[in-house]
């Protein structure tokens, strides 16, 4: 087994004897984080040999997770924390992403996910330029398709995710909210789709995320002219959900996404999952069957005896939406 310890915010390696050909890897933080993958270690990685030849080195913590407790009990902080480049998508970057991810989609005590950057001004750059330049066409091939993997697990979790934009979210940047349920803007934000600028167009979801979230129309005026827009005219188009004045601490956004995430805590969690499989499912097929797949939610719903209990903080106990419907 390898274990990785912390100390002043970056990571060692120390060996330890396993008795698996290919070890799990494990991740301690401040005693409570743990991240485990046998096809993915957290190391360095050197562009100039292929991907399977990463060094096992000291790699700074550029992705957390922090569970919130209290009242927002069930509510789980995806925290970018790349100070240094701004949040770039990185291979680093990309890999802790992805097995926080992978832990989450197995988490059945995660109500809401909230992702939200602790660089000032900032939520995500887009992509590593600097780190791109090093790489050989099949290693950015390569590592595209990781970063379009990453977008699809996010999309793919099963409790609703809330991305906090308090500052810039350009390209990839942008695409990771884009593959979040739900997202919240500072005014003074800018976010965009700006690859064309680059010669490039959107590799990570963007293309078919946004005509899907704005509309056909506005989202290829936005990538044919790579234009950036605010947290206002984001609300105005339907690019964020809420979209608030920012604060003197920066946080704006961040907070109007807790204060959404709380309103989605107390429901009731079964009920709240299959109400997102069915309207993700159903939105990419004909009426009639997305029909079908409300039905067979429905069913499921319904076999969990309404969708679980409400969420309570009291001692009596809750009832569940099927109670509740039966008394009305």
């Amino acid at each position: 087994m390898t274990l990785l310890c912390s100390s002043a915010r970056t990571w060692r390696w120390l060996g330890l004897p396993h008795t698996h050909s290919r070890p799990p890897f494990v991740i301690l933080r401040d005693g409570g984080l743990l991240v485990a993958g046998p096809e993915r270690a957290l190391g360095g990685y050197s562009y100039a040999h292929s991907r399977e030849h990463r060094t096992e080195a000291t790699v700074a913590v550029e992705v957390e997770m922090k569970r919130l407790e209290g009242e927002n009990h069930g509510i789980v902080e995806v925290l970018l924390c790349r100070h240094h480049r701004r949040n770039a998508l990185g291979h680093v970057f990309v890999s802790q992403m992805r097995e926080l991810m992978s832990i989450l989609s197995r988490d059945s005590s995660v109500r809401v996910v909230v992702f939200r950057s602790l660089v000032p001004k900032v939520f995500c750059a887009g992509a590593d330029l600097k780190e791109r330049s090093l790489m050989s066409n099949a290693e950015t091939e390569l590592f595209v398709q990781d970063l379009r993997s990453l977008m699809t697990q996010i999309a793919s979790l099963p409790m609703p995710t809330i991305a906090a934009m308090d500052g810039v979210a350009l390209g990839g940047g942008l695409e990771l909210a884009l593959a979040c349920d739900l997202r919240t803007a500072a005014y003074s934000a800018q976010m965009g789709l700006v690859e064309t600028k680059r010669g490039l167009l959107p590799g990570a979801g963007g293309s078919q995320r946004l005509p899907r979230i704005i509309g056909i129309t506005l989202a290829k005026e936005l990538i044919f002219t790579g234009r950036s827009v605010g947290g206002q005219t984001a609300l105005e188009m339907g690019l964020v959900n809420r979209a608030v004045e920012q604060n003197q601490t920066g946080d704006a956004a961040y907070r109007e996404a807790l204060s959404l995430a709380r309103e989605i805590l107390p429901q009731a969690p079964i009920a709240v999952r299959m109400a997102k499989e069915a309207m993700d499912m159903g939105f990419e097929v004909d009426i009639t069957s997305a029909m079908a797949i409300e039905r067979m939610c429905y069913a499921r719903v319904s076999r969990f005896g309404g969708g679980g209990a409400k969420w309570s903080h009291t001692k009596s106990r809750s009832k569940t939406e099927l109670e509740r419907s039966s008394e009305q």
